[in-house]
């Protein structure tokens, strides 16, 4: 093979990393991209030698993303977990509610897409109040004074 083969096989597979959720066909095109520019470096380097580093170079990158990396690049978004991202969150409200009628409350930064989301409280509250988010009931805060 020559050193353009592997340039090239390294990356369709990192371009393949597109369709993949998990990197791991990112660090084999990797190790296939340091191969072909050791071929090109050293180009009476034989075929096994060749596989053989791109297998170790692919599995040791991918053994260090998956133990000392992935882990320090947590999923800081509450993508899915609406309930847990809103619980305890202090808003101010707009429009008390009144009746049957919810009210208004106005988070400083968005929550989850949106500002302003509609509540019910148990205790009477008027515009300007603190309010702390107890609980989540479809697309209705449940909250308490501060």
């Amino acid at each position: 093979m020559l050193y353009w083969h592997w340039l090239a096989f390294g990356m369709a597979l990192m371009a393949i990393e597109i369709f993949l959720p998990s990197f791991t066909a990112l660090w084999f095109g990797a190790g296939a991209i340091l191969v072909g520019i050791l071929l090109l470096l050293i180009p009476s380097l034989s075929l096994a030698w060749q596989v053989g580093i791109w297998a170790v170079a692919s599995a040791a990158a991918t053994w260090a993303w998956f133990r000392f990396f992935r882990d320090k690049s947590p999923d800081r978004t509450k993508a899915g977990l609406g309930r847990e991202a809103l619980l305890g969150e202090t808003a101010m409200v707009v429009h008390a509610p009144v009746g049957d009628k919810r009210g208004t409350l106005r988070f400083a930064t968005p929550k989850l897409g949106a500002e302003e989301w509609q509540f019910l409280c148990s205790q009477a509250v008027s515009a300007g109040d603190r309010v702390v988010v107890e609980d989540v009931s479809g697309n209705t805060l449940v909250v308490s004074r501060r």
